[in-house]
């Protein structure tokens, strides 16, 4: 198990996955393209990008008025199906620097959840194929009444590593992702990848995750605790 420093406090990781763990925002795009374009509707990087981040009940529904003719829940499982029988296992689109500071944090006793809107059994067949277990918990958009950016799925997702959402770091690529992270009260961590990252209040930006480490995730948690510069001591 892993502290803060600080403030004595468990520390725990939250991984949004497609974009952030698994570079799969491509294959989500090529299936929501054939889908829509099947019914003989047109589908721009725009309506795409509009979906980035989304939970698939909102994207789905999105893709129901380009003209497809099928429920959501129809729209969700066949984008769901399409973009797993494209994963090919030998060849994960792993983001950089990805799972190898998961590893780490696995290592050093780290609390991690995967938060993720897409459905359990996609997150399931993602994590899977890591080569090692990755996650104390899995938080998938079955499992949550409220999408991000809500902050619902943070909020279970700490909850279901026994971590305060205060002391839990989240990895995300997406405004949508990170909207939810930080409303939650979590430290949201950008990576950027598909869409362009809107700088905020309480949003740290980290380029990649290659070379980042247990110690870069429990600094930002440390740094919390730090009363602000110049502040003056209780007597």
């Amino acid at each position: 198990m892993v502290e803060d420093r600080g403030t004595g406090a468990r520390v725990g990781v939250l991984w949004d996955m497609d974009g952030t763990l698994v570079d799969t925002e491509p294959l989500w795009m090529a299936a929501e393209t054939e889908l829509v374009t099947s019914f003989g509707g047109v589908w721009t990087r725009e309506h795409a990008m509009a979906c980035v981040g989304k939970g698939l009940d909102d994207s789905s529904a999105i893709i129901q008025a380009a003209g497809v003719r099928l429920g959501i829940d129809e729209i969700t499982r066949w984008l769901t199906d399409h973009v797993k029988a494209h994963l090919n296992p030998e060849t994960m689109p792993w983001r950089t620097g990805a799972r190898e500071l998961l590893a780490a944090l696995r290592e050093a006793g780290v609390p991690t959840a995967l938060v993720t809107m897409s459905l359990r059994d996609m997150a399931a067949h993602v994590a899977g194929r890591l080569g090692f277990e990755g996650f104390d918990a899995i938080v998938a958009g079955d499992d949550v009444e409220h999408a991000k950016p809500h902050p619902d799925p943070y909020l279970r997702g700490a909850a279901a590593i026994g971590v305060p959402i205060d002391c839990c770091v989240a990895l995300e690529d997406s405004n949508i992702g990170l909207a939810s992270a930080i409303a939650s009260g979590a430290c949201a961590v950008a990576i950027p990848w598909i869409v362009p990252i809107e700088q905020r209040p309480g949003l740290t930006i980290w380029e990649s995750l290659a070379g980042r480490g247990v110690d870069d995730v429990i600094a930002l948690v440390e740094a919390r605790s730090r009363p602000p510069a110049g502040a003056g001591v209780p007597s």
